[in-house]
């Protein structure tokens, strides 16, 4: 049951060798890997307008304008950057692997950590962005705005595992739809401006007279928003056909000329409508409705800004399972988020990403101003160590045009880190010290995950002058077999004769909580007439592997060092789900316990159960019994 709902919501599995065509092109992986930096269109805005307007007023409006222009010129060098990322590390990761190479392993880690709360934060802003659009339109949603967005996380979760290419097609369209949406707002409210429509001036308050340059500085770190995506391209170059250093390239260049006129356009109609963002609307709904009035606009508008957002977390869906496998990979996380499912994709990074995006959506009520306090330092971070990393390579290896090449890096590093410092201080009491907190736990795990691993390989490896020391002719290893009974029935039985077949030494082993269950159990084995010893040990306090243990290592067992024993355990499988919840787990708690023991050896032997409706058939049953 289980498999068919699988198959009917993700699809046949794919192979291996069917990865090749999974890759994209530029026409699907720019709308793929950019939804969420062209979707920050949608809110930096806004959101820059939300914290200058209380303050100055009308005046804000002149203000945003500067910032947005700041965070533009700020996306140029970004975007040059990354083009020399990409040439330099076109098997992915980004800044963890430029970091992690050029600056040191925890500077690799940080880069990582920060990345991926990024893209965490980047799935729970974006969908609650998209809701809070819709139920700007429709307000009569708005008591279901959490339950809408935790749906539309799931809906985005199964669409990422149902692979690459089939979620490009579903969810490329309406990316290019609200790139349309966004010029003909832009291009009508021009047009509109130009046939002699004059805007209402806003009912605005006074300018108060708060610190100028800390607002200017908190705005500017929440337009900042529309830089999150830019590093998409970067972390999953190999998502991308050959040459995919070149797809990558134009991709990323693509990007940079929509986010330069779309933010750049609707920064320049805001100012000039003079749109104020609140409990009214969000700020293009509002824009929309000053423009086109409740024509097919307005709707279609609305319609593909709420999809544009909740696509752009799809940016974080391709991204971040990439990254994390990457990391992976590399063995600074666990080894089960680098596996790929059944559609090629890192399944475990993309069910991990909905889970924790989904309660910080709960956590935080859907609010995108609550989130978004969150959003920027994270991808910042990772700006200013790849730039680092860049800048240091380039100084290390002095290639063609390093000069030039450093520079580049050396200036992208320096107004990153101006940027981490004012999200940090403007943004701290809005949520960035979460972050600031949150990172430095991720770094120490993650470097714990990276030593365990490295810990594992360097025990396990075989030196090349230990390969001749092993001699399978000659061993000095005698197998004895002990076989945990709690009762004489067909799954212990089972399990003796399958010992007696490998080896001549096998002892049943039971414990009694008394002296009568004892006398009941060697009663029933002495009916077996086995030549099989059983040995009872009574245990008041009713437990089962400490009297096992003991035993083993008593004179009465003969053990010498040296002897391997093997604990053959029985267990039966019962069929359904639910059945399973109705018997205890005395087995792998045994287990746990015997496998801390170096010369112990645990092997299941397993007897599936029939149906429950075959007890009432008794031909049936009896013939199952035949086969034990």
């Amino acid at each position: 049951m289980i498999n068919k709902v699988k198959r009917f919501l993700i699809g046949r599995p794919l192979k291996t060798s069917e990865l090749k065509g999974e890759k994209l092109g530029i026409l699907w992986g720019l709308p793929i890997l950019s939804s969420d930096a062209i979707s920050s269109v949608a809110y930096a805005g806004q959101e820059m307008l939300l914290v200058l307007i209380p303050v100055f007023g009308l005046a804000a409006y002149a203000r945003m304008s500067f910032l947005t222009w700041c965070v533009i010129a700020l996306l140029i060098i970004l975007v040059i950057s990354y083009r020399q990322t990409i040439d330099a590390y076109p098997g992915g990761g980004g800044a963890f692997i430029v970091a992690k190479e050029n600056l040191g392993p925890i500077s690799g880690i940080i880069a990582g950590s920060a990345l991926s709360v990024n893209y965490i934060l980047t799935v729970a802003v974006s969908i609650s962005a998209g809701v809070e659009q819709v139920t700007s339109a429709f307000q009569w949603l708005e008591p279901y705005r959490v339950i809408i967005a935790v749906a539309l996380v799931l809906i985005l979760m199964v669409g990422s595992l149902r692979g690459v290419r089939e979620s490009s097609k579903v969810f490329g369209v309406p990316s290019y739809a609200f790139i349309i949406g966004m010029l003909a707002l832009i291009i009508g409210g021009a047009f509109k401006l130009m046939s002699g429509y004059i805007p209402p001036e806003p009912d605005l308050i006074k300018p108060t007279n708060a610190i100028a340059l800390l607002i200017m500085l908190k705005a500017f770190a929440s337009g900042c928003t529309a830089l999150t995506g830019v590093e998409a391209v970067s972390n999953a170059v190999p998502n991308f056909k050959k040459p995919s250093t070149k797809h990558a390239k134009t991709v990323l260049l693509l990007l940079a000329i929509i986010i330069f006129v779309l933010f750049g356009g609707t920064t320049i109609m805001a100012s000039l409508y003079h749109t104020v963002p609140g409990e009214n609307g969000a700020l293009l709904i509002l824009m929309a409705e000053q423009i086109f009035g409740h024509s097919f606009m307005f709707y279609y508008i609305t319609a593909t800004t709420f999809i544009i957002l909740i696509l752009a977390a799809n940016t974080a869906y391709s991204v971040f399972p990439m990254l994390i496998a990457v990391m992976a990979k590399e063995k600074y996380a666990p080894k089960q988020l680098g596996m790929r499912g059944d559609k090629l994709s890192f399944d475990n990074g993309i069910v991990m990403l909905a889970i924790v995006s989904i309660l910080l959506i709960v956590g935080f009520n859907a609010n995108v101003s609550s989130l978004i306090g969150l959003y920027a330092i994270g991808v910042f971070i990772s700006f200013t160590l790849s730039q680092s990393g860049m800048f240091v390579k380039w100084i290390r290896k002095k290639d063609k045009h390093w000069q030039l090449k450093a520079a580049v890096n050396g200036i992208g590093a320096i107004f990153s880190a101006i940027v981490v410092v004012v999200i940090a201080v403007a943004k701290f009491t809005e949520g960035s010290w979460l972050v600031i907190v949150l990172l430095p736990l991720m770094v120490f795990l993650l470097d714990k995950v990276h030593l365990h691993y490295m810990s594992i390989k360097e025990q396990l490896k075989i030196k090349d002058g230990d390969y001749e020391k092993f001699d399978f002719s000659e061993t000095n290893y005698q197998n004895k077999i002990i076989v945990p009974i709690e009762s004489v029935n067909n799954a212990s039985v089972r399990a003796l004769r399958y010992a007696s077949t490998i080896c001549d030494d096998v002892i049943a082993f039971t414990v009694a909580i008394d002296d009568d269950s004892a006398k009941e159990i060697q009663e029933k084995f002495d009916r077996l007439k086995t030549k099989i010893p059983l040995v009872v040990k009574l245990s008041p306090y009713r437990k089962v592997v400490d009297p096992l243990i003991r035993f083993i290592e008593s004179t009465e067992y003969e053990y010498e060092p040296g002897d391997m024993i093997t604990v053959l355990l029985s267990e039966f499988v019962v069929k359904k789900w639910w059945q399973k919840l109705l018997h205890g787990k005395t087995r792998l708690f045994i287990e746990k316990k015997l496998l801390k023991h170096k010369h112990i050896v645990v092997a299941v032997m397993p007897l599936q159960l029939r149906d429950d409706n075959s007890v009432r058939s008794p031909k049936k049953a009896s013939h199952e019994r035949s086969k034990l």
